[in-house]
């Protein structure tokens, strides 16, 4: 396939990521790496630094709207956010530079610190895919605001945990913030999908200043999958008000689940020399 039908590829996908932020509010960031490493031809340490700014800028415009419908609980946001964003900020800053370039040999293949994000990526997609496809209600999203669940303890773990994960692979972890949001502070399922918006726009965009100054940066690539991913993004929201969320979301989770078992067997198979 042609470098230029790559990037045809690429851009049109980076219009789905925005549409999908802005219709379920999670999954739409977990295929911004792959696109940028596959189709984009980016180098995977690189993907996941331009996907921490593509998420939270796309992921601060969809919160906008949200918030003027009183669908932002800004109190759960810093309470989430702030170990959230403490923890991508260290990762992106200390740990992924600390990793060395190749890390050893397994079998015959050389294990790159490239392979190894991509690796962990894909691991990361398959259980975003299980959360996406799982049917079932989760609890207390209906319950009386006087009676609802509000863990602060695990509230903050969880947060430290989606920082950890998002600094590594640079996803916006909402398919663990929103279960997160409704289980452990008892919000309604379309609070929570706003309040996890602003919660990856946080720790993504600050996550992003870990890296700002460490590499240099392809301002114009990075400036039009943002521009599109920003369009699909308002596009989605637009598309909130008549389109079966639920259903969407179970649909988007088979195709993750697809990408992410194509990436596991493609970087297992191919090592150090699995990316274009």
């Amino acid at each position: 396939m042609s470098s230029d039908l790559l990037h045809v590829l690429g851009y049109a996908s980076s219009f789905l990521i925005g549409i999908s932020l802005g219709l379920i509010g999670s999954g739409g960031s977990i295929l911004t790496v792959p696109v940028l490493v596959y189709l984009l031809g980016v180098e995977p340490v690189m993907a996941t630094a331009y996907s921490l700014f593509i998420v939270g800028l796309s992921s601060l415009v969809g919160a906008y709207p949200k918030y003027r419908e009183g669908l932002v609980d800004i109190r759960i946001a810093l309470v989430f956010g702030i170990p959230s964003i403490t923890a991508v900020f260290v990762t992106r800053k200390f740990i992924v530079p600390a990793i060395p370039e190749t890390i050893g040999r397994l079998a015959d293949v050389t294990v790159t610190r490239g392979m190894l994000l991509m690796l962990l990526f894909s691991l990361l997609m398959i259980a975003a895919s299980i959360s996406m496809i799982r049917n079932g209600t989760l609890r207390n999203q209906n319950a009386p605001a006087a009676d609802r669940v509000f863990n602060h303890s695990l509230i903050l773990l969880e947060g430290t945990v989606v920082g950890l994960l998002t600094g590594l692979v640079g996803a916006g972890g909402g398919f663990l913030i929103i279960p997160a949001l409704v289980l452990l502070s008892g919000l309604p399922m379309k609070q929570a999908v706003g309040t996890s918006l602003l919660i990856i726009s946080g720790k993504s965009l600050i996550g992003f200043l870990g890296d700002a100054t460490e590499y240099a940066m392809d301002w114009r690539l990075l400036s039009v999958v943002t521009l599109i991913a920003l369009a699909g993004i308002l596009a989605g929201h637009a598309m909130s008000r008549q389109v079966d969320g639920e259903r969407l979301k179970k649909g988007f989770g088979w195709f993750v689940l697809a990408m992410g078992l194509y990436i596991l067997s493609r970087e297992s198979l191919m090592g150090s020399t699995g990316h274009p």
